[in-house]
């Protein structure tokens, strides 16, 4: 299912008018530079292909004669290749700065066009057999820029010409006869159910964070406890030569980093891709459409201004409201792909698969917001699920986001299905960890909470904002250790370590082992503050501890379940950053309000 969408995809694309993938048997390439040659072989000029933009000079990509596979051994690819190829040069591998020499990689280079280019009568191939016979690797040495040319892709060109000799209908015709002479085992190919020639080892897919430089696999065997019947490589999944070079070709496109191309996103240890399809004269407008909806959703910008322009978007989303109100072309029976990468490796885990309908996605993205919400809100904007995600992990970095996590987390808000109980956990564990309790992580402790509830595995709900009358251990304790933290500071002022800072762990997870103590050095405080002009504020303080006991059974509970620390928090965090109206005048300038700044 995945490589026949993916195949499909490549389809639509290829019959565009100006394809932006590479026609069959081609891939495009990093390309540095190009060797350009007189008709009789004689080196005119090096070019240096590469773009000066951005800190560092970057590869110019050209859809050349697709590269070949080098699992091991010396092969050469058609027309261009890297330095120790094309010119029997490479980069020392201990001693980076050292030149050395890569006769076998130059001969194979230069055996595979002499077989290739027999009998050719076209001037820029010939040149290219001149150049290659009279071509000698100690000549790299003279070469102008050969320092930055080591182990770069090098094209040729001949002299007086704009085009690659690649791009020659002399050199695209013995192309396209190499490739109808690859005949390998037959087969009943499993994307398109035809029977042809089967693919031996598929092209590599590139992209993937944490994957090889040079690509992985989707599909493969290298080991004898994968294969079956004696069937070998490929052969145990058959799949077409040409399928298996589009489903590679358009995951690759999909992969490409750009910073114009918006249909990849990394989520946790996830490479996401997503497309849309789309039928009609008007089908790429409707697929467009939908795709940057889609990468909006998952994706809102953080800049303040592009943050503006979409929040009416989104609103309507949340709202419930028709795509067509959002734009003609968004219609909620589209057809849409998300598929998620991970290395594992020399091959690549599907992390997750998932198709639906635009209109379906949009609104589990709605009930994801919703389960989120809770008040105050930590950003006006619905936040990212990398957002969501680096709010678990260590120091707040992305690359201590916990593995699997991403995925999960993803899967869930696709399918509307129950968030993974790991997330609960991650986010219990760094408030304790970190004291540290925002309105995201409150936010994502509510959403794992009310969606459970929702879903019947939880009895209890959980409160958008304060609620006075919820009498649930974990929720009421939370709120009591707010008021606590108060009482500290409007006694003490900021001080280096408040209870939250040397408490908060015990507090939500064993309440009768802490809240006795710090019950009694409350009644400490209050006592000061009533000697002081703020006699106001400590009464006002020991009413609303009297209202959070009222309920609360005459022993404190020992310990907390996983699902109550939550509770803990979120009624931390509503006690603490509620609005009171109730509450003196002199509350405000007594406590240290940081109500949690609108991040977008």
């Amino acid at each position: 299912m995945i490589l026949q969408a993916l195949a499909g995809y490549y389809d639509r694309l290829a019959a565009r008018t100006e394809p932006p993938v590479p026609r069959y048997g081609y891939s495009d390439e990093k390309i540095s530079f190009a060797l350009v040659i007189a008709p009789d072989g004689t080196l005119v000029d090096v070019m240096d292909l590469r773009d000066p933009c951005g800190r560092k000079l970057q590869p110019r990509v050209l859809s050349v004669p697709r590269a070949i596979k080098r699992t091991s051994g010396i092969a050469s690819n058609f027309l261009w290749d890297k330095t120790a190829y094309v010119l029997g040069s490479a980069r020392d591998k201990k001693e980076k700065s050292t030149l050395c020499e890569a006769p076998k990689e130059h001969l194979a280079f230069k055996s595979l066009h002499e077989t290739m280019l027999a009998g050719t009568g076209d001037e820029g191939l010939l040149a290219l057999l001149a150049f290659l016979a009279g071509w000698s690797p100690s000549n790299f040495q003279t070469l102008r820029d050969g320092d930055d040319m080591l182990d770069a892709n090098i094209a040729f060109r001949l002299d007086g010409e704009r085009r690659f000799l690649h791009d020659r209908l002399a050199a695209q015709s013995l192309w396209a006869a190499r490739l109808a002479a690859e005949v390998g085992e037959s087969g009943l190919c499993l994307v398109t159910g035809r029977p042809a020639s089967v693919e031996r080892l598929h092209p590599a897919i590139k992209g993937v964070n944490g994957a090889q430089s040079s690509g992985a696999s989707l599909v493969s065997f290298n080991l004898d406890a994968f294969t079956s019947f004696d069937k070998q490589q490929g052969a145990n999944a058959p799949v077409s030569k040409r399928a298996a070079f589009a489903y590679a070709t358009v995951l690759n496109h999909l992969l490409r980093r750009d910073a114009h191309h918006s249909q990849r996103l990394q989520i946790g240890d996830a490479s996401t891709v997503f497309w849309a399809e789309a039928s009609g004269t008007d089908g790429d407008e409707v697929a467009m459409a939908s795709e940057d909806l889609f990468a909006m959703l998952t994706e809102p910008p953080t800049d303040a201004e592009e943050a503006a322009k979409i929040r009416p978007i989104l609103e309507k989303i949340e709202k419930g409201r028709p795509l067509e109100e959002i734009d003609p072309n968004l219609h909620r029976d589209t057809r849409f792909f998300v598929l998620g990468l991970a290395p594992n490796a020399a091959r690549l885990s599907i992390r997750f698969w998932h198709v639906n309908t635009l209109g379906s996605l949009a609104d589990r993205f709605r009930e994801h917001w919703l389960d989120l919400l809770i008040e105050p809100r930590p950003q006006q904007m619905a936040p990212s699920v990398w957002r969501l995600l680096v709010e678990t992990a260590a120091q707040r970095k992305s690359d201590n986001i916990p593995p699997l996590l991403g995925g999960e987390v993803m899967r869930a808000i696709l399918t509307g299905g129950r968030y993974p109980r790991t997330l609960l956990t991650y986010v219990v564990m760094r408030c304790r960890a970190d004291r540290d309790l925002n309105g995201m992580r409150a936010a994502m402790l509510k959403a794992c909470l009310a969606r459970d509830h929702r879903m019947g595995i939880e009895k209890e709900g959980v409160s958008v904002s304060l609620d006075r009358s919820e009498i649930n251990p974990g929720y009421r304790m939370g709120r009591l250790f707010a008021v606590l933290e108060s009482v500290q500071r409007a006694a003490l002022g900021h001080v280096n370590a408040t209870i939250r800072d040397r408490y908060y762990g015990a507090a939500s997870a064993t309440p009768a082992s802490v809240f006795p103590m710090l019950l009694r050095t409350a009644g400490h405080h209050l006592s000061n503050l009533r000697k002081t002009e703020k006699a106001g504020l400590a009464g006002w303080f020991e009413k609303e501890i009297g209202e959070i006991l009222e309920d609360v059974e005459t022993t404190l509970p020992r310990n907390l379940r996983l699902s109550d620390q939550g509770r803990f928090a979120i009624g931390y965090y509503h006690q603490r950053y509620a609005k009171r109206d109730d509450a003196p005048a002199e509350m405000a300038a007594a406590l240290d309000t940081d109500i949690p700044a609108d991040e977008d």
